[in-house]
């Protein structure tokens, strides 16, 4: 019988504006899962009062970001002019295509007293076809979500189509998310039409079929593999996966694309809407925004790589 997973993804530590995240996607491990290209753990994190999240304004091209807290609130500003705060439960998808900027605050209100966050974010590449999109946002309160109830399981539809509902949250490829809540001893099969997948174990511990997962993990399936999860304590897990996007794509600093040229020319137009204010330039700033970040100088963008 050949094993359901294959292969345990542990995370990297990653500093966004003062704030550590554990980054799962992309890794020497697995770089992708279905569409997802990028799959961070935000916290959780206790601030004090006075501090905050504080990730200024940066680009994106090439893909949706996915937005889901566990526990607190950020404040979404974005160069459509969306300004959206997000609480546990709720989703924020932002579609870049062609090119988008947004920041992720703590707001001043929620600033003056102790507060925590805790929280996912994810990155779902575009099929080639829809890369130059124009950029879109949505929000999807949690009532928006469908919730299905199976014995000792309770699963929220994020994003994508499983267990027998559809998220109405508006996707372009063939995926799902989602989060569940098993009891102890709960038993849950696995939707198995989508070739890529993964178990992300939240909290708690569990198997899959006999391989334990514990919590901070991710657990890839082998493609076609019948699991099932076998909650030993009660946990909280994400589902993800789907149809693999249409060919490579190439992940450099906040851009996304099946063509490194355009990478390179967004980090071009990046660095020259910085350099005369983003005042009439292929990026704006959100509403009330006068920060960005800059473009890193580590590393080059990836067409601009000399050949090994």
């Amino acid at each position: 019988m050949s094993q359901p997973i294959e292969t345990i993804v542990s995370p990297a530590p990653r500093d966004i504006g003062g704030f550590t995240v554990r980054r799962f996607l992309p890794s020497a491990a697995r770089r992708s899962v279905g569409p997802f290209v990028f799959f961070d753990q935000m916290g959780p994190a206790a601030f004090p009062a006075g501090e905050g999240l504080d990730v200024r304004p940066h680009p994106h091209i090439g893909l949706a970001t996915v937005t889901y807290l566990l526990e607190g609130e950020i404040l979404h500003r974005d160069s459509l002019g969306t300004v959206q705060a997000i609480r546990p439960g709720e989703v924020n998808w932002m579609t870049a295509g062609r090119g988008i900027v947004h920041s992720e605050r703590t707001d001043a209100t929620r600033r003056t007293a102790p507060h925590r966050l805790h929280g996912l974010q994810a990155w779902v590449g575009l099929p080639s076809a829809d890369e130059e999109t124009d950029p879109a946002f949505a929000h999807h309160p949690i009532g928006d979500l469908p919730v299905v109830r199976r014995e000792g399981a309770e699963l929220r539809l994020i994003a994508g189509t499983a267990f027998g509902r559809c998220s109405p949250v508006a996707v372009r490829s063939p995926m799902l998310y989602v989060d569940a809540r098993l009891q102890p001893g709960a038993r849950l099969s696995l939707p198995d039409p989508y070739p890529e997948r993964a178990v992300f174990v939240l909290e708690g511990s569990l198997t899959v079929d006999d391989a334990a997962v514990g919590a901070g993990d991710m657990a890839v399936l082998a493609p076609g593999a019948s699991a099932e999860l076998r909650a030993a304590t009660a946990s909280r897990v994400l589902l993800l996966g789907g149809e693999p996007l249409d060919g490579r794509r190439h992940l450099w600093w906040n851009l996304v694309s099946s063509d490194p040229a355009r990478i390179a020319r967004a980090a071009a137009d990046w660095q020259a809407s910085a350099a005369v204010g983003f005042e009439a330039t292929p990026f704006t700033l959100p509403p009330d925004e006068r920060e960005h970040i800059p473009l890193p100088k580590s590393s080059p963008p990836p067409s601009e790589r000399r050949p090994a």
